[in-house]
């Protein structure tokens, strides 16, 4: 199971994992119950790989706090997301310090240990983020560096 084939969907509780993709809709299925179920296009379906969340720097892709939540946990679930918003806020702000508390709501951290709890049940590889985030490391590193175009130049103007 590949985070890319993870999928929120609007309007419906939980994960879904993408089985297969038809020329109008797709068929998911439940993380939870493991029911399939097909998806409209015109559904608003998001892939948690593209989820971030801010911080007072930058967007932090939501795959790297799950990946930090999986080391803070040692492999375990996270407190339970209906807990009160004083234990919710502090829990995330060690999982994640620097997050944005003006734009990150209680509701969105619920969310995100929900998201991540329904994960460990499912058996989700979360060595395979951590492999991701080192091979995307990697390619960074040894990005070839374009090189200049050659100066041409000028012509003198010819005299008349």
């Amino acid at each position: 199971m590949k985070i890319e084939k993870i999928v929120a969907i609007t309007g419906k509780p939980g994960l879904y994992l993408i089985i297969s993709q038809g020329k109008n809709n797709l068929i998911v299925e439940s993380l939870e119950d493991k029911k399939r179920v097909p998806v409209a296009s015109l559904q608003n379906i998001s892939a948690i790989s593209d989820i971030a969340i801010y911080t007072h720097d930058e967007e932090v892709p939501l795959k790297q706090v799950f990946l930090t939540m999986f080391e803070k946990e040692k492999g375990g679930k996270s407190i339970d997301p209906k807990s009160d918003k004083k234990e919710l806020l502090s829990y995330f702000g060690e999982v994640l310090p620097n997050f944005d508390e003006e734009r990150v709501y209680p509701s969105n951290i619920k969310k995100v240990l929900l998201w991540y709890n329904l994960l460990v049940e499912a058996g989700f590889d979360f060595n395979s983020l951590k492999q991701e985030d080192d091979k995307e490391a990697k390619e960074e590193i040894l990005e070839p560096v374009a090189e200049a175009e050659p100066v041409k130049k000028a012509k003198k103007p010819k005299k008349a």
